[in-house]
């Protein structure tokens, strides 16, 4: 039988971050919160998880920018999936995030709050827990 896989959520955003974590569960995923960037990473670098999925603006406007900068500089982490949530792709203002110029070194960026059946698709894709190649 394969081990749970861990999904790290990083979010300052409380509500969220209860509502994710519950759908997350009832999927048979286990889930680990940070609040921040510095807690994320610390996080991340002790539980090793199999996925992020990471806020960009918490503390500061880009916490999460310099956040996945530094796992991705991290041996152990680099190759971790990292979904960026984010309300700044659907409604920024004028400070837009353009995802797929591929600047970002994520793997997913979908808008906050998710449509959760696509995001648990893709966590699956990425993954290759249940049937995702269907």
């Amino acid at each position: 039988m394969n081990k749970t896989k861990t999904i790290l959520i990083v979010d300052d955003d409380g509500d969220f971050v209860e509502s994710l974590s519950v759908y997350l569960e009832s999927h048979g995923f286990r889930v680990i919160v940070a609040r921040d960037g510095e807690e994320g990473l610390k996080l991340a670098r002790m539980e090793d998880p199999d996925l992020v999925i990471m806020d960009i603006v918490m503390n500061e406007r880009t916490e999460g920018f310099f956040t996945i900068r530094e796992m991705r500089r991290d041996s152990r982490l680099q190759d971790v999936p990292i979904f960026v949530l984010s309300s700044l792709y659907s409604d920024g203002g004028s400070f837009r995030i353009q995802p797929e110029a591929g600047w970002l070194a994520h793997d997913e960026f979908m808008p906050k709050p998710p449509d959760v059946a696509e995001l648990i698709r893709k966590i699956d894709e990425h993954l290759g827990t249940r049937e995702a190649s269907k």
